[in-house]
């Protein structure tokens, strides 16, 4: 049967700022997500038995947690009113971006796998219905799935389009769990940033001191390893947290000064440099 490998890349906040809360209590963000050339891998089989397996990886999330596994069986229920596939898929999943980073990975498999049994299954969706889907998985889902680096504003699902430099980064993971809970319920969280224009954002030379992430000083203040982390690659560039962490990233012009600073990085710390792209690795895999 047919089978499809294809990349689930990393994205970065290179800021990111909460403008209010709806009433429903979710908090309003702007944002600029840079999609990474660095990636999971995602294999899907196609079966004729009808099942989804999750066959490999993550075998520490229950299977009806993974983001995965809940996009196939989302994307079929959402078939079979228009006749269903009578197709299956057994998923095995390469992990290379740490899990709870911020830095997107089950959004982003969640999104290959969209993708990618959209084709193996012949389900014929366009990518905003796609999209549409990805958004009742998670906020971060509808950004993998378009496949741009964009400027987003809502809870992150109102993205529109950039082209950003392409420049390296080195993404560091100090090995702490950080809890996304905590901190939107912290009461020393900023929520009334100032909204601001994505001409304002260029302005600022894309990572400008000026444009803060608003979970950095809490983080910071309760992670006292993600603090330091930060100072330590403060030392080459500007040091910042992306999403709620515990990743953290500095921007570098060239690979080689990014490779250099890699090579410093101490053993009790993980770590990659990437380049930012435009467009999602998971498209030229596709052939988009």
């Amino acid at each position: 049967m047919p089978v499809l490998r294809l990349p689930a890349p990393a994205k970065l906040n290179l800021f990111l700022h909460i403008t209010g809360r709806r009433v429903d209590g979710y908090h309003l963000l702007q944002t600029v997500f840079q999609i990474l050339d660095y990636s999971d891998e995602i294999t899907l089989e196609r079966t004729s038995d009808g099942n989804i397996k999750r066959i490999k990886g993550l075998e520490n999330v229950p299977q009806e947690s993974d983001l995965c596994v809940r996009a196939a069986m989302l994307l079929k229920k959402t078939t079979q009113s228009n006749g269903g596939v009578s197709y299956g898929v057994n998923i095995s999943i390469e992990k290379r971006l740490p899990i709870g980073g911020g830095i997107g990975g089950g959004s982003s498999d969640a999104a290959t796998v969209l993708h990618g049994l959209n084709a193996l299954w012949e389900c014929g969706l366009t990518v905003a219905e796609l999209a549409e889907l990805g958004l009742q998985l998670g906020a971060d889902v509808p950004l993998f799935v378009e496949g741009q680096s964009a400027w987003a504003e809502g809870v992150g699902e109102a993205l529109t389009p950039m082209i950003l430099p392409e420049r390296w980064y080195l993404v560091i993971h100090p090995e702490i769990f950080v809890s996304t809970e905590e901190l939107f319920a912290d009461k020393a969280l900023t929520r009334d940033n100032e909204t601001i224009t994505i001409a304002r954002f260029l302005e600022s030379n894309i990572c400008g001191s000026e444009l803060e992430n608003v979970f950095e000083k809490i983080v910071r203040k309760k992670y006292p390893e993600i603090d330091h982390a930060i100072n330590w690659l403060s030392q080459f560039s500007l040091a910042r947290l992306t999403g709620t962490g515990s990743c953290i990233f500095a921007v570098f012009d060239e690979k080689k000064h990014a490779q250099q600073v890699f090579n410093k990085l101490p053993e009790h710390w993980q770590g990659f440099v990437a380049k930012g792209v435009n467009q999602s690795p998971l498209f030229s895999a596709l052939k988009f």
